[in-house]
């Protein structure tokens, strides 16, 4: 039985599903960046003043999420006959590397006040307050994004939900610092400040190096490929599968493999099975953009590319030849069609006549032409059939 047809996702339901989400987040980013501002200003906290610019820098990279999320969600044209993804690539790029130069911010001013040796008052209960509103509201958003993110397969919108934990988190780390400095332990401020700048630094260095993979066409983990294989290896009619190649364009995954079928199917029906082995690949992984598969007669992944080898001749070439070595050859002066199979560097034969010569059988008939073309270096197995489709 025939799985399911794949139906393409709606780009233009998934961006709206991530600009409400990242619109969401962007009002929760205001909100608790000026709280945190206004606090550590007011209580003279540097970590409660660090981690606002770090929310205000989620606000930031919400507006960016928003454009890369429309422009790279939109469909392929053109100019780009792949999608738009790598616009979502780029984004995330530029929200590491913010995240990074933010982070060094923090953790320089911070380092910077500690070996200053300022004096930090206690903040008072009203900032802890603060700090703890702060971090239960960034972690729901933190949850709320990630579920978004998954549903519509979105690495961009993925990121940016651990942008918002990372804040969360550094919020976590802030509270202790306050905690202690309310108890007189001061300097845990500023440790904690770099702490967080820390922490930051770290989220962004691993969306740098999870885009910049990305951009170089990484191919998908290994244990992915070796299921991709399995899958199109299940699909009636294919012997085996090789050159199984991945990579990703944003949020979507691009394919292509060879595919080995019985030599002798004719290229409708091999071609069928190469289109059924695609639908089942984005069945069992909906991020499949795009699939193309190589109909293979034989394996050859462990020969030199054909297009980098010598050619065997093409039909109107081998006629002529044939014409030239079989003039005189009762049997092909009646053919009534001729298949050719190009197999093992060699071109496999198979003649087809309505009728035999008298007193001549198909054996006959056949070694007849195999003495008449012996000096066909390129001639393989050669047949002679009755009847198309009749031995």
């Amino acid at each position: 039985m025939n799985a399911p047809a794949h139906l393409p996702p709606d780009r233009g339901a998934q961006a709206r599903e991530a600009h409400r989400v990242t619109l969401i987040g962007a009002v929760i980013d205001l909100t608790v960046g000026l709280l945190k501002i206004v606090a550590g200003w007011v209580v003279g906290s540097a970590a409660l003043i660090a981690d606002g610019i770090h929310s205000f820098s989620d606000l930031v990279t919400d507006g960016f999420v928003m454009a890369a999320t429309h422009f790279g969600r939109q469909a392929p044209d053109s100019d780009h006959p792949y999608g738009h993804g790598r616009i979502e690539t780029l984004a995330t790029l530029w929200l590491g590397s913010v995240l990074i130069f933010v982070a060094g911010g923090i953790a320089w001013a911070s380092l910077t006040r500690l070996l200053a040796g300022e004096p930090i008052p206690a903040p008072g209960l009203w900032a802890i307050g603060v700090a703890v509103f702060s971090l239960a509201a960034k972690e729901w958003i933190f949850r709320y994004t990630m579920v978004v993110a998954r549903r519509i397969r979105s690495r961009l919108l993925e990121a940016n939900a651990w942008h918002s934990r990372s804040d969360a988190l550094s919020t976590g780390v802030v509270l202790v610092g306050l905690v202690a400095a309310q108890l007189g332990a001061g300097w845990v401020d500023a440790v904690a400040a770099i702490i967080v700048g820390i922490m930051v630094g770290q989220v962004g260095w691993r969306l740098l190096w999870e885009s910049g993979r990305e951009l170089i066409d990484t191919a998908l983990p290994e244990n992915d490929q070796v299921q991709m294989k399995a899958i199109a290896e299940a699909v009636p009619g294919v012997d085996s599968v090789h050159d199984l190649r991945t990579r990703s364009v944003g949020s979507h995954v691009v394919l292509d493999l060879h595919i080995v079928v019985p030599p002798r199917l004719t290229v409708s029906e091999a071609h069928e099975i190469g289109n059924a082995v695609s639908r089942q690949l984005r069945n069992a992984y909906p991020e499949l953009a795009d699939v193309t598969f190589h109909i293979d007669p034989e394996d050859d992944s462990d020969q030199i590319e054909h297009s980098l080898r010598p050619g065997l001749p093409l039909r109107q070439d081998v006629e002529s030849m044939l014409d030239e070595a079989w003039q005189d050859c009762p049997v092909w002066q009646d053919r009534v069609a001729l298949d050719l199979h190009y197999l093992a560097e060699q071109i496999d034969v198979s003649v087809y006549v309505s009728e035999l010569p008298p007193q001549q059988s198909l054996e006959d008939a056949a070694q007849e032409l195999r003495q008449a073309s012996h000096e066909l270096t390129w001639l393989g197995r050669l047949r002679v059939w009755q009847g198309p489709g009749k031995g």
